[in-house]
């Protein structure tokens, strides 16, 4: 009998903003760990999630570890918190095996070509898979007009795959096409892993995910998530700052008589209790700290090390 083989790899999930890419992977994984929103740019940094899948193919039975690499939507814009967002991106774009490149249903076939210009000296360049994602927005007639756009770039992607998480989503298919390319490598984690982040990094995620979820205009824009203190035990418990740029945007995040920042708070905790499968006790308060997002050392002491952008 064969040995079956084993195979591991990094795949970046590369797009622009609001593609997708975390309800793919969420979908892929079976359980929510990235953030997702309806509004743009609410990734800021990488995340590494961790996908088993065991198949057959061409190349004989394997059981595989696909690292997905979760990046921010790439876009071009002055801020320096968005430039250290692109550079995340371009960052998994040189250092992942391969890549899988979503683009909606809606967009303009000249943003992949902007994508292929931006990838031109990385590794994913002529080794990603091109998802045609939130297909369920076209009827059949359209969406082959649309793939039909895609095939004069077949010689730089290595399928091209039309999905819906919406409609309905088979992750087999997808894990399938995924394998076929991964190198041949033993497992880098542990088989238990789901995520190389720890608890306390994807709490500051969902607590910024209810940011977007429960505030509008620019500030979960100009806001962000600082975890002060994180205990274990038979109730987590979960102590947190967010800090914003100005004194009027401290007064909407809280809210008349707190009512705000209690919402916050409650959608926030339900999803950390879904992550960790016990209570959560979840303490909130918000900071003014002017141009936080502007410079350097600030960003760095909220967790954004821009000092190597390229």
């Amino acid at each position: 009998m064969q040995d079956r083989q084993t195979r591991c790899g990094f795949v970046a999930t590369l797009g622009r903003p609001n593609a997708g890419k975390s309800t793919l992977l969420n979908a892929l994984l079976g359980q929510k760990i990235s953030l997702t929103s309806h509004k743009a740019n609410a990734t800021r940094k990488q995340l590494q999630v961790i996908v088993p899948h065991s198949g057959i193919d061409e190349r004989g039975a394997y059981d595989a570890q696909i690292v997905f690499v979760d990046t921010p939507g790439i876009h071009h814009q002055e801020k320096l918190l968005n430039q250290y967002m692109l550079a995340q991106s371009l960052r998994a774009m040189s250092d992942c095996d391969m890549g899988i490149y979503l683009a909606p249903a809606s967009d303009e076939v000249r943003h992949y070509e902007e994508f292929l210009n931006l990838s031109r000296d990385k590794a994913v360049h002529n080794r990603h898979i091109l998802l045609l994602s939130k297909t369920d927005m076209l009827d059949n007639a359209t969406l082959m007009r649309k793939l039909a756009q895609y095939q004069p770039y077949q010689s730089h992607y290595l399928a091209l795959i039309p999905v819906s998480v919406k409609r309905g989503f088979a992750p087999n298919e997808l894990l399938d096409v995924v394998a076929r390319f991964l190198p041949d490598s033993a497992f880098l984690f542990d088989e238990e892993c789901v995520t190389t982040a720890q608890t306390k990094e994807i709490a500051k995620e969902f607590i910024r995910e209810s940011l977007f979820e429960n505030l509008s205009d620019e500030i979960p824009y100009e806001s962000d998530v600082i975890i002060q203190s994180y205990e274990e035990g038979k109730i987590e418990r979960i102590y947190a700052t967010i800090i914003v740029e100005k004194q009027s945007q401290k007064g909407v995040v809280i809210g008349a008589d707190a009512q705000t920042i209690k919402r916050i708070g409650i959608f926030a905790r339900k999803n950390i209790e879904s992550l960790v499968g016990k209570k959560v006790f979840l303490k909130l308060q918000v900071s003014v700290q002017k141009g936080w997002s502007k410079e350097i050392k600030k960003l760095k002491k909220v967790g954004y090390d821009c000092t190597d952008m390229s």
